[in-house]
């Protein structure tokens, strides 16, 4: 089987050349390269001539093959962008709830790939199967506004369908039994609802389903914070356990094989198929097909191959995170954990619980080798503890699945039995959310690449351990001396990060997208102002608590919200589940706003102060004050917000919310607001905030622009204009990032 893993490996290559370096113009002369190296190669030995030319001839093939998808699947999708056209789709799942109604994927008649339909509250009566059929406007899915993204064109989506009306639904072909596992998974959710409760409901919903929406954001925060997310994503965890679950009723591993092997796409098609889930099974399906065919089989070959028949199927998958983590964590237990747990292992007779740590220890560092570079670029985070977390909890996770599935599958047949057998499942479940919680709250758990030095950190600790691979001599000291410089480094650079935000006074306009959210902090005080963002992909309460963790800040002295919009508010709940907040700052506020109360129940939940502000309130902050004046507007929510100023001795920075002009106005005439040197756009830069008149009074030399991808023109070319007549410095984060304003009391605003 190794021909076949050095086939698969150079398709696979093919792939992600064309995917991440070629691209599509680049790719058939990549593919004639490639052959003209695979003919080249004929000139070696025997010995090394065979696999040339099978690994050059498999990457030209994966690099055609991607040109290819590009011309036949993905071009006719992205020429019907931009158009409203009449569709008929057959619904491939269930529909979920969104912000303006509901969204399900569907297959659109007449074209390949697949598409999000995003329609009204009925598409959440439909099953799989059914039809729909009316006008529509058809988005890319690769490019949204301004930013190309690949979380759909990764999935095989590469349109977007909004309802424009008149849409009728038709039975289709709900009755058809490719649709069973996904009406399965669907029951089996139902169900997992009424046999457990709370929290530990979302989490076997997870653990046996793969869907997660259903878990709180105090709990997801808290397993991905300790690391241990990965229990939620299926994958090859799961299938193991599914796998060991059907050995302990089938001996025989030829009964096994022929089970298996449907079990397992049975199982994938049930939980949506994602690659991790896809690889897992194939990997597993492989060593079977061998016992079938009386072959060998090897785990390289079972990887190689798995990520070769995931990419012929939809070679955009090579962009998908879950894939690529996926593959690099087994990569690296195949390729580190059997010599390190022999190492731990050997000396003296060990008994099973050292056995077992080690077991443990050296598949969590085994998985972490290649996936921390991958989760510093995806998701900007290490987390310290993961090794810890994986020996704590990954025992109980087994059991969690067995008698999850064993509760859900009895209580279809014999009601009473599935109550008894969620007993312990509910119980283990209840232990893996209390340890991950107790593990997120320990102070410097995970490190986040906000700071800058730790990218440089990290290629220092690879360099580090592969030359004290080298020095064999040394014996296991080399490794000791390895790991005592890592920590010892880590520490430093740690500290070299919280010391960039030493100023009298700092000031960081964050990337959240459109949306705002700004960290103010003095003499080791720290605010936020606003917490939001109205892009899905960007998360503005986890950037916030990464941002001030990495500060040092281990507790928000206060949350000020200037109003209650969803770009403004939105991350506040996430942020609450991260990070403990004194005092949350609001204006008045009237009932019945969905995100609104969420917001106010969060706060509660996690023992915050509510202060309405009803008049100007003057607080110490740090070497200086910071001034909060209440809402001057009785015209919508953005005209009812606060106004935040933060001043260090004759330095000043002024955030206005989303006040139009004419509230911008009124608030010079009520209040006497000194000159200041720094100033937020009022709402993201629209052309009716940020007025000639404020910027001729206040004279702000810098101006930020808290602005992401969004269909509202802002910045507007009109407010551009008037910051650069009056001389303002602009700093966009849609350009420039995260911006940080620092005011020392010997420089000025730097």
């Amino acid at each position: 089987m190794r021909r076949l893993a050095l086939f698969a490996g150079g398709f696979s290559l093919g792939v992600f050349l064309a995917q991440y370096l070629l691209g599509d113009s680049w790719s058939l002369a990549g593919g004639l390269l490639s052959l003209g190296l695979g003919w080249a190669a004929l000139a070696l030995p025997w010995k090394w001539r065979r696999r040339c030319v099978i690994f050059c001839a498999a990457a030209a093939l994966g690099l055609g093959w991607n040109w290819l998808c590009v011309r036949q699947v993905q071009k006719p999708n992205e020429d019907l962008a931009g158009r409203t056209e009449t569709v008929t789709a057959t619904l491939c799942g269930y529909a979920s709830s969104s912000d303006f109604g509901a969204r399900v994927t569907v297959k659109l008649e007449g074209l390949p790939g697949k598409a999000v339909f995003y329609g009204g509250k009925e598409l959440l009566e439909l099953v799989p199967g059914q039809t729909i059929t009316g006008r529509a406007l058809l988005r890319s899915a690769a490019h949204v506004r301004d930013e190309d993204i690949t979380a759909f064109t990764s999935k095989g989506i590469f349109l977007l369908a909004y309802d424009r009306g008149g849409i009728t639904a038709g039975e289709g072909s709900r009755n058809n039994l490719r649709w069973y596992p996904a009406r399965l998974g669907y029951a089996m959710r139902q169900r997992i609802q009424t046999l457990f409760h709370g929290d530990t409901a979302g989490f076997l919903t997870a653990v046996l389903t793969g869907e997660r929406s259903v878990l709180s954001e105090q709990s997801y925060t808290a397993l991905t914070e300790a690391g241990l997310s990965h229990i939620l994503a299926v994958s090859g965890m799961h299938c193991g356990f599914l796998m060991a679950l059907m050995g302990t009723l089938l001996r025989n591993r030829r009964l096994q094989a022929l089970l298996g092997i449907p079990l397992l796409a049975f199982y994938a098609a049930l939980t949506g198929g994602s690659p991790s889930v896809l690889r897992a099974c194939v990997m597993l399906s492989l060593p079977m097909i061998a016992v079938l065919l009386h072959r060998e089989s090897d785990g390289p070959t079972s990887l190689l191959t798995a990520l070769f028949l995931i990419l012929l199927v939809n070679p955009f998958a090579a962009a998908s995170v879950s894939l690529q983590l996926s593959f690099a964590a087994m990569a690296g237990i195949f390729w580190l954990t059997p010599g390190l747990c022999k190492w731990l292992e050997r000396g003296k007779q060990r008994g099973s619980i050292f056995r077992f740590a080690a077991a443990s220890f050296s598949v969590s560092i085994g998985a972490l080798v290649f996936t921390a570079p991958l989760s510093a670029v995806y998701f900007g985070a290490l987390v310290l503890l993961a090794p810890l977390s994986s020996l704590l909890c990954l025992w109980a996770a087994g059991g969690i699945f067995a008698l999850g599935m064993a509760a859900v599958f009895a209580s279809f047949l014999i009601p009473p039995v599935g109550v008894v057998l969620a007993f312990p499942a509910e119980w283990l479940a209840e232990y893996i959310l209390g340890i991950s919680g107790m593990l997120s709250r320990i102070p410097y758990h995970a490190v986040y690449f906000v700071n800058p030095y730790l990218k440089y950190w990290l290629c220092y600790v690879y360099i580090l351990f592969a030359a004290a691979y080298l020095l064999k001599k040394a014996g296991r000291r080399r490794y000791a001396v390895a790991a005592a410089l890592m920590i010892l480094t880590l520490a430093v650079v740690i500290r070299l990060g919280e010391a960039r935000y030493q100023s009298a006074l700092d000031a960081l306009v964050l990337d959240v997208g459109q949306g705002q959210s700004v960290i103010l902090a003095s003499g080791g005080q720290f605010a936020l102002v606003d917490c939001g963002s109205s892009n899905s992909w960007k998360n503005p309460g986890e950037t916030a608590a990464r941002q001030l963790l990495s500060m040092g800040c281990r507790r928000l002295d206060c949350l000020l919200l200037t109003h209650y919009d969803k770009d403004h508010i939105s991350g506040v709940t996430g942020l609450l589940a991260r990070l403990k907040v004194d005092t949350l700052l609001v204006p008045e506020a009237e009932n019945g706003e969905e995100l609104q109360d969420a917001v106010f129940a969060a706060a509660k939940e996690n023992g915050v102060t509510v202060h309405f502000v009803t008049a100007e309130e003057r607080m110490d902050f740090g070497q200086g004050t910071l001034t909060v004046f209440p809402p001057l507007g009785d015209a919508g929510d953005n005209e009812r917000g606060l106004t935040v100023l933060a001043s260090v001795e004759d330095q000043d920075f002024l955030i206005t919310g989303d006040m139009n002009s004419a509230t911008e106005k009124k608030l010079l005439e009520v209040y006497d607001i000194p000159d200041i040197e720094g100033l937020v756009a009022g709402h993201h830069g629209s052309k009716y905030s940020t007025s000639q008149e404020l910027l001729e009074t206040l004279m702000p030399e810098t101006v930020c622009v808290s602005v992401g991808s969004n269909s509202y023109g802002h910045p507007a070319g009109e407010t551009l204009v008037r910051l650069a007549r009056q001389g303002c410095g602009i700093y966009r984060t849609d350009m420039h990032g995260t911006i940080h304003l620092a005011w020392n009391q010997e420089e000025g605003y730097g």
